[in-house]
């Protein structure tokens, strides 16, 4: 399955990357998948690169330290913390030469995604938070941990199954797609990184602090599924809040994966914030995004 995307890899400061870069142009989207077992670039982004490269748009999908076909240390050996997947994004940006860029995050990967813009908002000309695991604390993992069934993954087919049923609302994954994440799932090393990667989560939360949020530079845009159950819209209401020039666009009849649930809903309003934040960018304002944003309105945004 999406043999059709060629595989590349690329060393991160001595962790073999693995990543898809499609497309041509220096308009370029870097799309930071989640943290479920089995997610990747590949099988989290496939539907969105054709609209992406239809638009003339260069898409670029890596696997997270620990996940897909990138390196997966030994927990012993390496801390699967928050700060350590966004300093891993940040380095691949700057390994590949390709910044600044579009760069949007998915669920722990919108964390990895946050925190790498907000250690180099140079390497970032807009930030787009998909069900951001941002406003996640201590309390709110323990709260949940009975009901939650990504971080309760038990390596088999059903374990997966439950996964993606809890990632969605209303969306039957084809077999081969449960079949490919299972495999990556379950392939050597990934279910000890996988662990590692949850319990610190559990322990620590996926947290920025209002503070942090509110500091960052470049435009940021907000998209949640009203119906996710991984993280509530009133997380992303919260974050929205504490972002002052941030956009937001809350999906009906949609859990986590908006950009699987909605692929062109979800890539045409992103590109339409693309192409307001790049004129925010080159003027140096993000607060510019905000009145283009005003300007346009997201009726015309939606269409």
């Amino acid at each position: 399955m999406f043999d059709h995307l060629e595989s590349k890899y690329i060393d991160v400061n001595g962790i073999k990357t693995h990543y898809i870069d499609e497309g041509e142009g220096d308009n370029i989207v870097v799309l930071i998948h989640g943290g479920g077992a089995g997610a990747d670039g590949k099988g989290n982004f496939s539907t969105n690169v054709p609209f992406y490269n239809k638009a003339g748009m260069r898409v670029i999908c890596p696997d997270m330290v620990g996940y897909g076909r990138s390196d997966k240390p030994n927990p012993e050996e390496f801390s699967y913390t928050q700060e350590a997947r966004a300093e891993h994004i940040a380095a691949f940006i700057e390994a590949l030469g390709v910044g600044p860029v579009n760069l949007v995050g998915n669920s722990m990967g919108g964390a990895a995604a946050c925190g790498a813009t907000l250690l180099r908002p140079d390497l970032v000309k807009s930030l787009v938070l998909m069900g951001a695991a941002i406003k996640i604390d201590h309390a709110e993992m323990v709260a949940a941990q009975d009901d939650n069934a990504v971080h309760k993954y038990d390596g088999t087919r059903e374990g997966m199954l439950r996964t993606i049923k809890a990632l969605t609302h209303s969306y039957e994954p084809a077999d081969e797609l449960v079949d490919y994440r299972q495999e990556l799932a379950t392939a050597p090393g990934t279910m000890e990184a996988f662990i590692a990667a949850m319990k610190l989560a559990f322990n620590n939360g996926l947290y920025y602090s209002g503070e942090e949020l509110g500091s960052l530079k470049p435009p940021v845009m907000i998209i949640t599924g009203r119906d996710d159950i991984m993280v509530p819209q009133r997380m992303m209401i919260q974050a929205m809040q504490e972002i002052p020039h941030a956009w937001g666009v809350f999906m009906p009849d949609c859990g986590h994966w908006v950009m699987i649930e909605y692929p062109e809903e979800f890539c045409n309003l992103t590109m339409q914030f693309f192409e307001v934040s790049a004129k925010a960018y080159c003027d140096g304002c993000p607060a510019s995004a905000s009145r283009g944003r005003r300007h346009q309105g997201l009726d015309a945004v939606a269409e």
